[in-house]
């Protein structure tokens, strides 16, 4: 049986991931993977091209990277201030949610943000001061000031 080596265009679980150069079955190869797209022949020129791509792909998540680090930067600095109604001993009626904290943020323009991005694990529900943490990117995060007052 003769194995040749293919350029993975899409992640197939049981082979690897998109640009991984892998030796296959020629049938498989021939037969499955370069018709449906999932992969081409592994030649010089395919491989030169898949290079070139990797490294544009990499500048360009560099210059993503440091985008990100800067928003991350500018979040920490932020500090916003949430008026809500009040009953006795510091507890609010209602509570102050992600959305609340999104529209703050959004306000202040700091947009492309998501629910998601901010990691309040319950809504505060008491009169005080706030770390929330703010995922930015997958290994990046920052830390904004929540300071929720009473109204009166």
């Amino acid at each position: 049986m003769k194995a040749v080596e293919v350029i993975l265009c899409e992640h197939i679980p049981s082979l690897g991931t998109v640009g991984d150069v892998v030796r296959v079955a020629a049938g498989y190869a021939r037969n499955y993977l370069i018709p449906r797209g999932l992969a081409l022949p592994a030649t010089g020129k395919n491989i030169r091209q898949l290079e070139h791509r990797k490294m544009l792909l990499a500048k360009k998540r560099e210059e993503i990277r440091k985008q990100m680090m800067s928003l991350a930067e500018r979040l920490n600095e932020v500090t916003l201030t949430m008026k809500r109604k009040v009953a006795e001993e510091g507890k609010l009626y209602g509570s102050v949610t992600v959305t609340d904290i999104l529209e703050e943020l959004e306000a202040q323009g700091y947009t492309g943000l998501h629910k998601k991005n901010i990691l309040l694990d319950q809504p505060i529900k008491a009169v005080g001061e706030y770390e929330v943490p703010i995922k930015v990117e997958a290994d990046i995060q920052a830390k904004i000031r929540v300071i929720v007052e009473s109204e009166e």
